[in-house]
């Protein structure tokens, strides 16, 4: 991939939790591609984390958001506004859901861990979008969304997850439409098991590692880098006529309808 493809762009990276995060694994390959960076953060805790990460990205942001507050959200992007002006690209990685609801039968979701996994998982992609929406200049901007196989077929265990990422993946569809007139274009990118912090509390995920290294097309699992490369893609000119679309990175897993290497899983 030629360098610089992102030079002269200003970004908003969310959900970077640590150094194994996707979204910094994006954050990084942005930062090497040109572009200036702005992160959201929740709580003093993780305000700590992405501080000491982004003490290597010159002119880093740090501003608070709690995707679940329209007020926060608001503010988040007035202080882009303020501090920039203009942005030219969002990138979603927020997802979350109660541990409890992803240990049992997906039938057993409660009402309030349903809404909240879909509010924080998908409906955030709508009110930063929205929030972003007119600091996009011309000729238009790009968002891209961070989603997994469990949003299109049934991951044991993943339940309400999946349903909250199908709602993503949809979502990104429904926007694209709407934006698509300003040149704004949204996609997701559905990448391999990695491991990450929020991968951790999904019950089996070894066994989800194991699987795709075993039956993938490509014998391995996906990579950070990997994820990040495809992102760098997607916010540049290099993808000027995508939108919409949900772009798999994960070694093939996907285009699979029977392992053919079972005996190996």
């Amino acid at each position: 991939m030629a360098d610089n493809l992102l030079a002269g762009m200003r970004g908003v990276v969310t959900g970077v939790a640590n150094d194994r995060s996707i979204a910094w694994g994006c954050a990084k390959m942005c930062a090497k591609h040109g572009a200036t960076l702005a992160f959201s953060y929740l709580g003093e805790a993780q305000e700590k984390r992405v501080r000491a990460l982004i003490e290597e990205i010159p002119n880093a942001l740090c501003i608070p958001c709690d995707v679940t507050k329209d007020e926060e959200i608001n503010s988040f992007f007035d202080t882009i506004k303020s501090e920039w002006g203009s942005l030219n690209f969002l990138i979603h990685s927020v997802a979350f859901a109660d541990r409890e609801d992803l240990k049992g039968r997906f039938v057993d979701t409660s009402r309030k861990g349903f809404a909240m996994a879909l509010d924080i998982s998908a409906y955030s992609l709508v009110a930063l979008t929205k929030g972003a929406e007119d600091l996009f200049p011309e000729p238009g901007g790009s968002v891209v969304a961070m989603s997994y196989y469990g949003a299109e077929k049934v991951i044991p265990k993943y339940n309400v997850m999946g349903v909250a990422k199908a709602a993503l993946e949809a979502s990104a569809r429904y926007l694209a439409n709407d934006l698509g007139p300003k040149n704004i274009r949204v996609n997701c990118v559905s990448a391999g098991p990695i491991r990450t912090l929020s991968s951790g509390a999904i019950p089996g995920f070894r066994d989800m590692l194991r699987v795709n290294e075993a039956v993938s097309p490509l014998r391995r699992n996906t990579t950070q880098e990997e994820v990040a490369k495809t992102t760098v893609y997607l916010l540049s000119e290099l993808s000027s006529g995508v939108t919409g679309e949900v772009v798999h990175v994960d070694s093939g897993y996907n285009l699979l309808g029977m392992f053919g290497a079972v005996e190996k899983a």
